[in-house]
């Protein structure tokens, strides 16, 4: 590793060297220096960690290059034959105004109409809505009143219809735009005051009108052949706490939980009745559920990559092409490969592992010294020891069309998390992280469904479901 074009592991070897041959070096002095360069080494591979070689995201890559864009001779744009979008005019436009010629710029002479030249302009009227409904009263001959009944939810002299509040969760839930600029939005755009806790409540009532959206996409989870798992760190009220998701092409949960373990995983309830695959991340508590598992490979690939880049593993960059090739292969072959083709590649990941034994060796046993338990491994070793003893897990996506090369789906439903809280720190309460993990469930079950979220939040408030909910 350089550093500042200083050869870490080169100095510190030289260094390693001249204390051993240092012959009136003091046992403690001699032992505190070890400790020093053991603890440079450490924060030294800590300096060197990337999200190339680790789960560290892109973002806090200070110093990150981008990888330049391969060249080619193809102008900026759309190329040619390239099927774009753009506004096509429409039959039934809301306003049309007629434009006459000036005559009085016209030389002198006979004309007649025969036609128009058609321009239209697209632009946006925002603007307020205002639905009075007058119930009307009848009074009979004893004086006895009948008001006739107001529609359903309209239940106050003045209030927000459903639209506001769709438009309100949108920006709040979907966009992740925090409450002061809402306000600023409703009253510079629509004259409309809504105040921050009127957001709020418009919130709250989308997380009680999704009660059974949230029982619906468990259960549509439990009983998929494949999900994806993952789980990320929040802050509530500055205590760090944990979102679980659970996911897969169609459907999202998410839940926000005290624990990160199998206390919460139980809690939430859709992986104890689980029998399908099961993708993650290798994270011990997820071997508790489900009938198969199927790891990811983006991570192996990031470990692989340090294990090479800090620890010097020649093994470690040749099983990551290997793993890089197996995955071409089942993509060139229609996502999976049958028997008889995956049976090459498995024979030489073993190999691979096999000599991988003599370069990265366990622990010695004959040093135990009465110690119990497991010894002590370096992460490579660790690496090495799961990519073996879990090959089927890992190369589960080889002959499995349903089970993707990695778990990058669960990350990416979980990508906007980290970005609300980027933007808001922390949310303030554990009901603030309910109301999120719920809507955000829904709009992203909606999304990929092929429903926008404006569309989902429409159909909420007016107390409908959504077509996909209803079609089984």
């Amino acid at each position: 590793m350089t550093i500042n074009n200083i050869d870490v592991e080169a100095t510190i070897e030289r260094v390693n060297v001249q204390i051993a041959e240092e012959e009136n070096l003091s046992p403690a002095l001699k032992s505190s220096l070890e400790v020093m360069l053991l603890l440079v080494t450490l924060l030294a591979n800590r300096f060197g960690l990337n999200s190339k070689n680790s789960s560290k995201p892109p973002s806090t890559d200070l110093n990150r290059k981008k990888e330049p864009k391969n060249k080619s001779n193809r102008k900026p744009g759309g190329q040619k034959g390239h099927n774009g979008t753009t506004l096509k005019p429409v039959a039934d436009p809301d306003e049309v105004k007629d434009i006459p010629v000036d005559r009085s710029t016209l030389p002198p002479g006979n004309y007649r109409a025969v036609g128009f030249e058609v321009r239209q302009v697209f632009d946006l009227d925002i603007s307020t809505l205002v639905t009075e409904y007058r119930a009307q009263i009848l009074i009979d001959q004893h004086g006895k009143r009948y008001v006739a009944p107001f529609p359903e939810g309209v239940t106050r002299p003045v209030q927000y219809g459903a639209g506001v509040k769709a438009h309100s969760v949108y920006m709040s839930q979907f966009q992740l735009i925090p409450y002061n600029r809402i306000e600023d939005h409703f009253l510079e755009q629509m004259k409309l005051p809504v105040s921050a806790g009127s957001i709020f409540n418009f919130n709250k009532d989308a997380y009680d009108r999704l009660e059974l959206f949230d029982q619906w996409v468990k259960k549509q989870l439990v009983s998929a052949r494949v999900i994806h798992a993952d789980e990320t760190g929040i802050n509530i009220g500055g205590k760090r706490v944990w979102l679980h998701n659970a996911s897969n092409p169609e459907f999202t949960f998410f839940s926000p939980h005290a624990k990160r373990g199998g206390e919460a995983l139980d809690e939430i309830g859709i992986l104890p009745r689980f029998n399908g695959t099961l993708c993650h991340d290798h994270w011990k508590p997820y071997y508790k559920y489900a009938a198969r598992h199927a790891l990811c490979n983006a991570h192996h690939l990031r470990e692989l990559e340090r294990a090479w880049e800090q620890d010097g593993q020649t093994w470690a960059q040749e099983m990551a092409n290997l793993l890089k090739e197996i995955n071409q292969a089942v993509l060139d072959a229609g996502d999976h490969l049958d028997g008889i083709a995956a049976a090459p590649y498995r024979r030489r990941y073993r190999a691979l592992l096999q000599e991988a034994e003599k370069e990265c060796p366990g622990p010695d046993e004959s040093q135990r010294k009465g110690r119990r338990g497991r010894l002590p491994r370096s992460k490579a070793r660790n690496l090495l020891e799961r990519l073996r003893d879990f090959e089927t897990d890992v190369l589960r996506f080889m002959e499995n069309e349903e089970v993707p090369f990695s778990n990058n789906l669960a990350e990416n439903d979980i990508r906007m998390t980290k970005v609300q809280q980027k933007i808001s720190g922390c949310f303030r309460s554990w009901g603030g992280a309910k109301i999120f993990c719920r809507v955000r469930s829904y709009l992203s079950t909606c999304r990929k469904q092929g429903v926008s979220a404006s569309e989902g939040l429409r159909l909420l408030f007016e107390g409908k479901s959504p077509q996909f909910m209803l079609s089984e």
